[in-house]
């Protein structure tokens, strides 16, 4: 487990691949965002901006989530407290996707002195190296207890 004393900006965290299945994207889709073009194939093709199935983009981030969860092993878990996120890119069935993670601040708590503010910048790619989602999110990461 990683404690604030274990962290340095710049330090930089890649996960294992997750690959998109069609099952998935669309059992996603059929539970959180339920749109035409993640769930029907022909539909999608006539997407002005999709042309061709896409995961949902909460789908992509809750993955993002759990590579995150795997990749970054901070005591306490990741507790996040602000977010800012962007898909440039749709994700498609097949899609491997990785995160590559860049920890980019630290800001010491004013009020509580076992805790800062650790900053990430993360990319989420897939297999071509196009990125299909990027956030910058702030996560509260806690000191070793005094006990360690």
């Amino acid at each position: 487990m990683l404690y604030l004393e274990d962290i340095n900006i710049g330090d930089r965290f890649v996960s294992r691949d997750y690959e998109m299945t069609l099952q998935e994207i669309k059992q996603f889709a059929g539970q959180y965002d339920p749109q035409p073009f993640h769930l029907d194939e022909q539909a999608a093709e006539q997407h002005p901006v999709f042309k061709g199935l896409a995961a949902s983009g909460w789908h992509t981030a809750a993955v993002c989530m759990r590579l995150w969860t795997e990749s970054i092993p901070v005591a306490g878990g990741l507790v996040g407290t602000e977010v800012n996120l962007r898909w440039p890119s749709p994700t498609r069935v097949g899609d491997k996707l990785h995160i590559e993670a860049e920890i980019t601040a630290i800001v010491p708590s004013k009020s509580k002195n076992d805790r800062a503010m650790v900053n990430h910048h993360t990319q989420v790619l897939n297999q071509h190296g196009n990125v299909v989602m990027t956030l910058d999110t702030k996560m509260v990461v806690f000191k070793k207890p005094s006990s360690m």
